[in-house]
């Protein structure tokens, strides 16, 4: 049994300090993928396309950005420590330092939890129905984007990304700043 253990944890390469926070958003995402597909399976098809179920799979998009702008705040206060700008300001430092471990503790969770959100947001849209328009397009383009990120960044774990995590996530990022914003 621990034999298996072993391998299963060197396989996956998730430290075990995060690990059990990586489970739990996995658990957590899986049930909100559930119930949100299940609402959607029981809705009568004139709900489906009605001003109250627009609301419902934007409130998915809107919770899924909150989720994202948390996941971006690590590249954004990492980036930000390693400038020298700190001169006088190393309280201000030490006050980023704090909250960017803090951020890094739940990148991986509210990332996972994000994807759950944009794949339901997704799949809402194209139930509702889906438009060739600059908004659906650019999601669309957004979502193709995103497949491989969590993918790298199961490399990024076991230090096999080649940088390609943060690439791709970048390359979503900008994607998706522009189908929420323009």
């Amino acid at each position: 049994m621990e034999l298996r253990r072993a391998n299963t944890t060197k396989r996956l390469g998730i430290p075990e300090k995060e690990r059990i926070w990586v489970f739990t958003a996995v658990g957590m995402t899986v049930l909100i993928l559930i119930v949100g597909i299940g609402g959607m399976l029981h809705m009568s098809a004139a709900s489906l396309h009605s001003r109250s179920f627009e609301h419902t799979y934007k409130n998915y998009g809107s919770n899924a950005r909150l989720a994202l702008f948390f996941v971006l705040a690590y590249y954004v206060l990492s980036l930000l420590i390693k400038q020298r700008i700190w001169g006088r300001m190393e309280i201000m430092k030490k006050g980023v330092v704090i909250l960017l471990r803090i951020v890094r503790k739940w990148h991986t969770p509210a990332a996972i939890l994000a994807i759950g959100l944009i794949v339901l947001h997704a799949a809402a849209v194209f139930v509702y129905g889906f438009t060739f328009n600059f908004s659906n397009v650019s999601g669309l383009l957004a979502l193709i984007v995103l497949l491989p990120v969590p993918v790298s960044g199961l490399f990024r774990y076991k230090r096999l990304d080649r940088r390609w995590h943060l690439r791709s996530g970048l390359a979503f990022a900008v994607l998706f700043l522009i189908h929420a914003f323009l």
